[in-house]
């Protein structure tokens, strides 16, 4: 680690609480990084605004002022945007090195304001709001690739409307994480020898804000490294003040409505975390386990009924045992009761239900209803007793009788070891088995019948259904709406308390000294003590707030609105509210479809009135290369931050990006990474011929008018020659395609097709034919030619780095400053590529191509790419110029004649003995009647490349006789092969096929040559 940066954090640490203004370490840190300094300068603080840091440093418990929330451009920003300006282009384009550039652009960017929301032009009410709610990470979490593809994919929508004249709102943040953060303070504590406990919830929140003030901002300093243009003006966390008041005001509100009860309910319980937990947090793993095959004894008789479980300590919670009504096994039993082993001679009955599969297991099923979520729903079916038999810490409790206070698993070897003496034992089988984990503890979940708060779904979720079929929420991909129809046709009431400290305190106070029968909800203390004395109590009553917190996804479904100012602003006009609710598009992953976003569109209806997005967009999981899960064990991450220290953050966010569909899983590997910086490269180098050849020595007055200020017109393409115009009607074509595309919320396809482009039609067909037109040993020489040359190269690299600066923000931006720009309006923030026009602004005007053009050069390409096959087939030397004649007829033979020069330049022929005739003419009945290759092109348009031009016939002859007697003895060595016998009987069958197979290739080789020799002259 440098010194500079050892030094810089220390400083970072030791002011995180003070009243100093904090140093940032981007300020002091020395600029020659190798690539791992810097991936550890990007996770820190290299990505950190000087605004920023000051914020983060005024923060003191998670919540900004409103006067800095709403901050406009630093003063840095004018001083700022000057220097990297003149900086960018007195330094020049030498060699594509994104570590050198990507901070300083994002650092102007940001402090000249370009991430607000009205940056690029001043609010007139012209264009809806384009709004992106982000989803917050949890504010102590590190960078991994499932931030990373949100940011892409956001960024690339955020900076695609923000260029179409739409203010756009990418609203930041960032979550408390409340089990978590919790969790990780508690190791801190046990490390100190002490726990939660001991220290009481005041001081222990103390040290979560402070853990929370240390810990936090390193996860939106590194989505800053990403390029996110999000407006961390408005940032927002979870606990911020006004959005802990909008929590309780939800509570508040749904409890009127009836929609929030206390009950007893299933849920899945961490006992390490001694908290209920969503479905969410727990993971499954395949274990090894076993399954306990026992008898229960039928009472008053011999007669048991075999029994199988995995976890035997929670027999002593069984209040039944279950059988199919037609199992002749067992038929006789039902309606009798059986005895409960170790259970003191408790006894249950036996009932039948055809929930039980007669043929799996022993077609006998014991019956937990506190401790399993399908015996619960048997157990309400019959109203059968519940039975906890287990304490908060996965412990024991009383109602175990004699196993009252042992672990759970020391319970398990109790019981079963007590069940053998006892001879109730059958025997125990390995078995692999389905283990709930807790995500965060990686303790085994139990299933809990405990009582919670909960909030009724059922109406909720009916809402939410309708906003989808009526259209009124549009899901990419559409397939999803089936499992967002499932989740919520079959949806169960929402557990949301939390056994935890670290949280949003739910806003109930229970009445007297003890016991949780009356109580009220209220929005604070007072106004509970207010409710008390209508109802009737005292005014110095005591009054208990709930121990509990409220579920994260309780804060996190109240996202769209109330980081926009909901309750506060509710009816006034011109708020952030009133503009920026409802937002546009949710973009997230599909594995929280239901977690989270059905969630905010249930509390949005509920609570707004209105859906809070129109669109939810939903990419899939980052993968392995091979398709399996990213795993430290398996050793198979790829570090985001690394991978921006090495390749830059272009490359991997255009890796995430292309290649898939929305709602598809990503495979991503090195080498697609690693492709995607060439690409870069080559875009680099691009740009470096355009400014450092095309434009040499072109005076000021032409470069000012070569600034791209709108779309190529009608009268301008109609003067420009054919490549010209058949590059300008191809860059067209994708702008239109690329623009609907991105409308149509299909982002990789867009992306893809810009690299095609580029790649493809600009960099290896344009450029190479406009040498021809600027370089005088190419053909050039006319002035008007070469300017209008210039033009096209500027205008189809202009307009292809806006169409992909959404996607690969940082090259583009950089390399854009470096080409003739017109001027930036007054009202954008800066003179940036992200401020600018998107080449295509009103979708009613389409832009100008010609069809005609487009047909015309791709009969040039096909006729270039014949004669560079014959050139290959004839294995003519490199750098030999041969002749060639051309028929073809109209206006594409004038066209071809009047491109001569290019195909001459890309098809390496001869200037002085190629031509172009019309079809039936003398010439072209001549041209065919010489020895020469005849080359179809397309209907009417033919090559003739003279043999003699083509090779030297003696030398030709020598070459294939050589090859000829190689292949002669090849097919001799391996016929003899394949005529033994012992070769053939004894080889197995592939490998005979294989020498088969390899006999008839050379052969076919042989034929080949065997006729070129004979197409030789004599």
């Amino acid at each position: 680690m440098p010194s500079q940066l050892i030094s810089c954090t220390k400083k970072n640490k030791a002011s995180a609480f003070g009243s100093k203004k904090m140093v940032t370490a981007w300020l002091c840190l020395s600029t020659s990084f190798a690539p791992t300094a810097r991936a550890a300068f990007v996770r820190n603080q290299a990505f950190r605004s000087p605004s920023f840091a000051n914020r983060a440093a005024l923060s003191n418990r998670g919540t900004l002022p409103s006067s800095r929330m709403r901050q406009g451009p630093t003063s840095l920003a004018s001083s700022t945007a000057k220097d990297y300006d003149l900086l960018n282009k007195e330094k020049g384009l030498d060699s594509y090195s994104p570590n050198e550039f990507e901070k300083e652009i994002y650092s102007w960017w940001e402090n000249s304001g370009c991430f607000q929301p009205d940056a690029k032009q001043k609010p007139n009410g012209e264009k809806e709001p384009y709004v992106l709610p982000m989803p917050p990470p949890n504010v102590t979490g590190r960078l991994h690739m499932g931030h990373a593809i949100f940011v892409a994919l956001q960024d690339v929508l955020a900076r695609f409307h923000r260029m179409r004249g739409r203010p756009v709102l990418w609203l930041p943040g960032t979550d408390h994480a409340g089990i978590a953060t919790q969790l990780q303070v508690e190791k801190l504590l046990i490390s100190e020898g002490t726990t939660r406990e001991d220290v009481g919830r005041e001081k222990f929140l103390e040290r979560v804000w402070e853990y929370k003030a240390e810990q936090g901002g390193h996860i939106t300093t590194q989505l800053r490294s990403l390029g996110a243009s999000a407006d961390w003006t408005r940032e927002r966390f979870t606990m911020d003040s006004d959005l802990s008041k909008a929590v309780t005001e939800a509570f508040v509100r749904l409890h009127e409505k009836g929609l929030v009860y206390r009950g007893e309910y299933m849920v899945n319980w961490a006992p390490l975390l001694k908290t209920a937990v969503s479905d969410l947090e727990v993971e499954y793993s395949e274990e090894e386990g076993k399954l306990y095959y026992f008898k229960y004894m039928v009472e008053g008789s011999d007669d048991y009924l075999p029994v199988a479980t995995t976890r035997p300590e929670t027999i002593m919670g069984d209040t039944a045992v279950c059988v199919h009504p037609e199992d002749e096994r067992y038929k006789d039993f039902v309606g009798k009761k059986a005895v409960v082993p170790m259970g003191d001679g408790r006894t249950i009955p036996i009932i039948a239900d055809d929930y039980v599969d007669m043929e799996f297991g022993t077609g006998a099923l014991k019956i937990t209803p506190g401790h399993d979520p399908n015996d619960y729903a048997i157990g309400k079916k019959y109203d059968l007793p519940i039975i906890n038999i287990m304490n908060k810490d996965g412990s024991l409790n009383a109602n175990a009788g004699i196993y009252n206070s042992l672990d759970r698993f020391e319970a398990r070897e109790k019981l079963w070891l007590d069940m053998e003496a006892a001879t109730l034992t059958i025997k125990v089988d390995p078995h692999m088995q389905r283990v709930p984990r807790s995500q965060r503890g990686g303790e085994v979940i139990e299933p809990l019948v405990s009582s919670q708060w909960f909030v009724k779904t059922e109406g909720m979720g009916a809402k939410a259904l309708k906003a989808v079929e009526d259209g009124d929420i549009k899901i990419v991909p559409q397939r999803f709406d089936k499992i967002w129809n499932n989740w919520l046709t079959d949806i169960h009431d929402w557990c949301i308390s939390r056994q935890l400290w670290w949280g949003h305190r739910i806003p109930v106070w229970y009445v007297g000294d003890s016991g949780e029968s009356e109580y009220i909800v209220a929005r604070n203390e007072a106004e509970a003590r207010e409710k008390a004395v209508e109802q009737g109590f005292s005014e110095d009553v005591v009054l208990r707030q709930e121990e509990d917190v409220l579920d994260t996804w309780f804060s996190s479904g109240l996202w769209p609105f109330a980081t926009v100012g909901w309750p506060a602003s509710e009816g006034v006009e011109g708020s952030d509210l009133s503009r920026f609710y409802p937002g546009t598009c949710l973009e997230t992953g599909y594995d929280i479809l239901f977690f989270w976003v059905a969630r905010m569109v249930m509390m949005g209806i509920e609570l707004t009135g209105k859906s809070p997005f129109s669109v939810v967009y939903l990419h899939g999981l980052v993968r392995a290369a091979d398709g399996t899960k990213m795993s430290k064990t398996k050793g198979n991450v790829i570090d985001p931050l690394d991978t921006v220290a090495e390749y830059g953050a272009d490359s991997l966010r255009y890796s995430l990006v292309t290649g898939v569909t929305p709602g598809q899983d990503i495979p991503l590997n090195m080498e697609k990474i690693e492709a995607n910086r060439n690409f870069a490269n080559k875009l680099w180098n691009c740009c470096k011929f355009v400014t450092g050849n095309a434009l040499r020595d072109v005076d000021e007055a032409e470069l000012s008018e070569l600034g791209v200020s709108g779309p190529i017109t009608g009268e301008e393409f109609k003067s420009l020659s054919l490549p010209e115009r058949y590059i300008v009607s191809k860059c067209h074509d994708l702008v239109k395609s690329v623009t609907s595309d991105i409308e149509n919320y299909q982002l990789g396809a867009a992306g893809s097709k810009v690299y095609e482009f580029l790649w493809d039609q600009y960099a290896d067909w344009y450029i190479e034919i406009s040498k021809t037109r600027l370089y005088e040993g190419l053909g050039g020489g006319d002035e008007d030619e070469a300017k209008a040359a210039r033009r096209v190269l500027v205008y189809i690299l202009d307009t292809s780095l806006r169409l992909l600066h959404p996607y690969m923000p940082y090259v583009t931006e950089q390399l854009w400053h470096h080409l003739p720009r017109s001027s930036a309006s007054d009202e954008q923030a800066a003179h940036a590529l992200m401020l600018s026009d998107w080449p295509q602004m009103d979708d009613t005007n389409p832009l100008v191509r010609s069809q005609e053009a487009i047909s015309s050069f791709e009969c040039f390409q096909a006729l270039t790419r014949s004669i560079r096959n014959a050139r290959a087939e004839y294995n003519v030397e490199p750098g030999k110029r041969i002749s060639a004649v051309v028929v073809a007829s109209g206006d594409l033979k004038v066209e071809l004649e009047t491109e001569l020069k290019s195909l001459v330049a890309l098809a390496k022929l001869d200037p002085e003995s190629v031509s172009v005739c019309e079809a039936g003419s003398d010439e072209a009945k001549a041209a065919a009647a010489e020895d020469s290759v005849q080359l179809v092109v397309q209907d009417g348009v033919e090559a003739f490349l003279p043999l003699s031009g083509l090779i030297d016939p003696e030398k030709e002859r020598k070459r294939l006789q050589k090859q000829q007697e190689k292949l002669e003895n090849e097919i001799k060595k391996l016929a003899g092969r394949l005529q033994s016998k012992g070769f053939v009987e004894k080889a197995p069958t592939a490998v005979v096929d294989k020498a088969k197979a390899e006999l008839a290739e050379l052969e076919d080789q042989a034929k080949k040559v065997e006729s070129s020799l004979e197409a030789l002259p004599v």
